[in-house]
């Protein structure tokens, strides 16, 4: 188990974490989702003992780690940067962690776990490659195979799929998930896409501007985001949020009264307020509350399409299956429709935060 406890680390003026509290669980797969400069990185090296905090205390296992060296705390780091040795051969780079004093294994033992690893990342036949010959997707996946070889306590993974394409990304997450389930080695996994975390964490941690917004399941995470910020960061397309007022029988109605809802989730009338819809949540011709709008664009996604629909002066995203969207076109009239359940109420967005969500799901 891993547990950060108030730390905080500044460099100079830049306060990197801000009081930051985490907990991952015993063979957790925990994803913390975040974007540039949240503290992502920081918060990995802090737990790895490569930062020291200012304030606060790291524990691993239950143990205050103020005092443990970095090599003594268990952990196994997967740099973004890879941290290769460049001129030995990724053989030799992934040997590495098992040829120290520490984490030595005798040389059959060590080359069995190697080229397990070696099979299971596709990096079988650039064994004897230097790995200043490689490719950065490559070195990637060198760079990951080197923390995996070594026998850990926790895994801590700096976007170590970032420089993948995109059909390696795919396989490699679905690797990632398999050596997370067989193994249930605790890992702290950092990432800036929202489908990596979805798909990979057993629970999520959202983190921004150096503390801690959010953390749950991905159903908690989806179906009841803290803030519009965490809603927005989940979910392609974006999910849509409209402006507008609680009426006085309840409802929402929005800014432009071209748009009115019932609501499950009570608020004062006249609080200035934001719908959330999520685009897979409407739909054309269903069941549920009814909307209409005309065709702004359409874009093809395979084969589902996004359709634009302008309701008054907004605009509104969703997801359709191609079928269903044969022959729109735009200006063209639609109904779309919604049901109660899927819709999520925030505050209005205000300059100094994000509007955080309203009542329950």
């Amino acid at each position: 188990m891993i547990g950060l406890r108030g730390i905080r680390k500044t460099y100079g003026r830049v306060t990197a974490l801000d009081g930051l509290e985490l907990e991952v669980q015993e063979g957790e797969f925990f994803c913390l989702l975040g974007p540039s400069g949240a503290g992502k990185t920081t918060t990995l090296k802090t737990v790895a003992g490569l930062e020291l905090p200012d304030a606060g205390t790291v524990e691993i296992d239950g143990k205050d780690m103020r005092d443990v060296e970095p090599y003594d705390r268990g952990v196994a780091m997967c740099f973004e940067s890879y941290a290769l040795y460049p001129h030995r051969s990724a053989y030799d780079n992934l040997a590495s962690p098992l040829r120290s004093p520490r984490h030595r294994l005798p040389a059959a033992e060590a080359r069995e776990r190697i080229g397990a690893i070696a099979e299971l990342l596709g990096i079988s036949g650039l064994l004897d490659r230097p790995v200043g010959q490689l490719s950065n997707g490559q070195r990637q996946r060198v760079a990951l195979g080197r923390v995996l070889v070594r026998p850990a306590r926790a895994f801590l993974l700096d976007e170590p799929l970032s420089h993948l394409d995109a059909k390696l990304r795919q396989q490699m997450r679905a690797e990632l998930k398999a050596i997370g389930a067989v193994q249930r080695t605790t890992t702290l996994y950092v990432t800036h896409d929202s489908v990596e975390a979805l798909a990979l964490g057993d629970r999520i941690g959202v983190i921004r501007e150096g503390r801690i917004v959010q953390t749950g399941t991905r159903e908690e995470i989806w179906y009841r985001p803290h803030d519009t910020e965490v809603a927005r960061a989940f979910g392609r397309p974006r999910i849509n949020l409209l402006p507008g007022t609680v009426t006085e029988d309840g409802g929402f109605r929005s800014a432009d009264g071209k748009v009115e809802l019932p609501l499950s989730v009570k608020a004062p009338a006249g609080t200035a307020v934001l719908v959330g819809v999520r685009p897979r949540d409407i739909a054309l011709n269903g069941q549920g509350l009814e909307l209409t709008g005309t065709v702004y664009v359409t874009e093809v996604l395979g084969r589902a399409v996004e359709v634009t629909v302008r309701l008054g002066e907004q605009h509104v995203s969703l997801v359709a299956p191609r079928a269903d969207t044969t022959g729109l076109r735009p200006d063209d009239p639609v109904r779309l429709t919604v049901r109660p359940e899927n819709l999520l109420l925030f505050e209005a967005d205000r300059p100094e935060r994000p509007g955080r969500r309203i009542g329950k799901r």
